[in-house]
């Protein structure tokens, strides 16, 4: 049974007539009439009663037009939804991202994103490289925000560096200012206030200081970006983060550069090289690749200017 069959079977149907039922759906009138004789051969019953010019519905025809209206009805209604999603009228990106560019990154790019395809939906999923890293594996997300280089052991996925970010160490205005810059030898000692385990910027500065030759001393550890950052507003310690959050966090922290050749960290975007992204998150790629190019070029004319 073919669809253009119950497409010829209902024109006939809604018609009662041949010629006007192949008019309306633009063929021959010997091919549709060859068309409902072969639907008929294969459903074993006659579908029309032919007599003397007049056609009327079988018992047959009465049984099949309902569904047949419904299953050409379900079938215009998923060419209309694929359609919706190849066209991005609709669909749904799943991102993964750590908190920092959650914080700092990402609002205004999915603002961006957001004006030119409104009727994509866009889940974010915050955690650590680590934890997104498995879930782009088992099939969670379409992309992910990473710190690269990513672990040896992670699975086949393809990277692309997206930016590159200073650290700068934050503290209250209302505690003791540390030296300007400062150092990662000045933190011996220093009360931090620390990202939990898993959390990428946690293993970052606790290498740092123990490539100083210290354990770093914590007042308050386990939090995620936001706690942490409340935390040090309440004068508890130090931490160290991007200083793109640090920008967007307002001015109610006091925000101390790191000495060279100071701390960095690299962004990449990535997604499982075996599965190819579908089409909302190729364009959110594309809409966060845009991003990085025009970061680049107000750096490039910053340093003009400088």
């Amino acid at each position: 049974m073919q669809l253009q069959q119950l497409r010829y079977f209902t024109a006939v149907a809604e018609t009662l007539h041949f010629t006007r039922a192949a008019e309306r759906v633009h063929v021959s009138q010997p091919s549709l009439s060859q068309q409902i004789r072969a639907l008929e051969q294969e459903l074993g019953a006659d579908l029309f009663r032919r007599a003397r010019g007049n056609i009327a519905l079988t018992d047959a025809g009465e049984a099949l037009l309902p569904l047949a209206r419904r299953i050409l009805a379900d079938t215009d209604t998923a060419r209309r939804e694929v359609q919706e999603v190849a066209q991005l009228r609709r669909g749904r990106v799943r991102l993964g991202a750590t908190p920092s560019l959650c914080t700092g990154l990402l609002p205004q790019v999915l603002r961006t994103f957001h004006d030119l395809h409104p009727g994509i939906e866009i889940l974010v999923e915050e955690s650590g490289s680590h934890d997104l890293v498995r879930e782009l594996a088992r099939g969670a997300l379409d992309l992910a925000l990473v710190v690269l280089p990513l672990p040896s052991s992670s699975p086949a996925l393809s990277t692309v560096e997206l930016l590159r970010e200073d650290l700068v160490a934050v503290s209250s205005p209302a505690a003791p200012a540390p030296p300007a810059p400062l150092r990662i030898s000045d933190l011996a000692g220093e009360p931090l206030v620390m990202f939990r385990h898993g959390y990428d910027l946690r293993d970052l500065t606790v290498a740092a200081c123990r490539a100083e030759g210290f354990e770093p001393s914590f007042t308050v550890e386990g939090g995620e970006m936001d706690a942490v950052l409340g935390f040090v507003r309440a004068g508890l310690g130090v931490a160290v983060v991007p200083a793109m959050v640090a920008e967007g966090a307002g001015g109610d922290l006091r925000v101390t550069p790191l000495a060279g050749p100071g701390l960095r960290r690299t962004i990449g975007l990535a997604h499982r090289s075996d599965v190819a992204p579908p089409r909302a998150a190729r364009e959110l790629q594309r809409v966060l690749l845009d991003s990085r190019a025009a970061g680049r070029r107000q750096t490039a004319s910053a340093s003009t200017r400088v």
